[in-house]
């Protein structure tokens, strides 16, 4: 089971703080217990590690995601297509033609009701530009990318 796939994972978020990793496992079982049918793409790369679901195995399907970034003090729960969705609480952050996101410092404060209903607006938009219309996997974890040289937090 994808959920239970955590190794990879684990070895990538080794770098950062005890409570950023306990944050970004938290976030990620919420995520895939709303979402077990889909597929969990990993990029460690030079700036953060980011983790996100997609409708395929494709960034571009990409509608939710999480970043450990290199200063190791909060984390990105973000939409990859964040400026497609609605937002009437304003809460999402980002300015792009893309992205949204809001930080998560603190597990407390991350608003779950809210984000459970733009995770299903997005989740829609997602399988709606699915190319082909279904899913050729479901419920894998993907190494997309390791960089060889990465930022991150000093212990």
């Amino acid at each position: 089971m994808p959920k239970e796939t955590v190794k990879d994972l684990m070895k990538f978020l080794k770098p950062f703080p005890k409570q950023i990793r306990e944050n970004a496992l938290w976030l990620r079982d919420f995520v895939w217990d709303l979402y077990p049918n889909c597929n969990e793409l990993i990029y460690d790369n030079y700036n953060a590690l980011a983790f996100g679901w997609s409708t395929s195995d494709r960034l571009g399907d990409t509608f939710c995601s999480i970043a450990a970034l290199a200063n190791g003090k909060y984390l990105h729960f973000g939409f990859y297509w964040g400026s497609q969705i609605s937002d009437p609480e304003k809460k999402l952050s980002g300015e792009g033609n893309q992205y949204r996101y809001i930080k998560v410092h603190d597990l407390k404060d991350f608003p779950k009701t809210y984000i459970k209903k733009l995770m299903k607006e997005a989740y829609a938009n997602s399988m709606a530009k699915l190319k082909g219309g279904k899913q050729i996997l479901k419920g894998a974890t993907i190494v997309k990318s390791i960089s060889a040289k990465k930022r991150r937090p000093k212990p």
